[in-house]
């Protein structure tokens, strides 16, 4: 397992019942996640502190219930380097996902190491932690994602982390249509990040799903790569999907044309009160 371990803003105090206590920051939220299918040992009064706590709803979706009176919204910092504005939004998200922590720290010793500049296409890119992080490194990014209000939230999180002269454009629009026009534009990147939804649909009712549309996607985006790529990054969320998967699709689409190694599996989180790990995700890397 891949996992993030060298935060200091973040923790994962504990988890069980279905449920997760994290600290962010200074505030700590208690909120559900589908992979804690075991027992909660036992209630500890930090469960009960939480400083807010989120609640579904039978019929779908749920609410947060405040226990403190918190911020709208708070900072948190990775490594020394990169500032996130965090927001608990109405989804039980907070606009971050602690445990791409592990992706940021591998995709600035690549971009660092690479010895030339580096451009990096970030699609999907949702808040910008990995724009961020190539940013940081020294690359030139373009981040993609099709919602306009979380396009503004990575604006203000490279401006937040001191960044907001760094070659670094934001584009709302869909990332489908967007990969399609490089490519007629005869645009280039030397590194591709993608973390595509299970299921999605487009503006003129197209339609995604992952398990039917990853490859082919993979195919469109390697057209869009220079001849001497230095990563392809996929993340994904998807229950159903395996590591081994992403390890099959990236061995043909980029190995043969391309060599280089691949690795993947799980990505996750470790639990501070049990010492276990919980998985968030998993991972497919091809480098040079």
């Amino acid at each position: 397992m891949f996992y993030a371990k060298d935060w200091v803003d973040y923790e994962l105090l504990d988890t069980g019942g279905g449920e997760k206590l994290e600290r962010w920051g200074t505030i700590v939220l208690r909120r559900p996640d589908p992979q804690i299918i075991w027992p909660l040992a036992k209630e500890t009064p930090a469960w009960k502190q939480a400083d807010a706590h989120y609640h579904r709803s039978s019929s779908g979706g749920g609410q947060w219930q405040n226990h403190a009176e918190l911020p709208e919204r708070w900072t948190i910092t990775y490594d020394q380097k990169l500032t996130f504005y965090i927001k608990p939004t109405s989804f039980k998200h907070t606009g971050l996902f602690p445990e791409q922590a592990v992706n940021w720290k591998w995709m600035m010793d690549k971009i660092k190491g690479a010895g030339r500049p580096i451009k990096v296409l970030n699609l999907f890119a949702y808040t910008g932690g990995a724009s961020l992080a190539c940013a940081y490194a020294g690359a030139e990014v373009c981040h993609v994602d099709a919602s306009k209000g979380v396009v503004q939230w990575a604006k203000e999180n490279l401006h937040l982390s001191g960044m907001g002269s760094r070659p670094v454009r934001f584009i709302t629009d869909d990332v489908f249509k967007f990969v399609q026009r490089e490519q007629r534009r005869g645009s280039k990147y030397d590194a591709i990040i993608m973390d595509p939804p299970s299921y999605g649909r487009g503006p003129n009712g197209e339609t995604w799903k992952l398990e039917d549309d990853l490859y082919p996607f993979i195919q469109t985006c390697m057209s869009i790569l220079t001849d001497n790529p230095l990563f392809l990054l996929i993340n994904s969320y998807t229950t159903g999907i395996s590591a081994t998967v992403l390890h099959n699709i990236l061995s043909m689409a980029m190995k043969e044309k391309h060599g280089g190694t691949i690795s993947s599996g799980e990505i996750g989180l470790p639990i501070t009160h049990s010492g276990l790990m919980l998985p968030c995700g998993i991972l497919g890397r091809w480098e040079a």
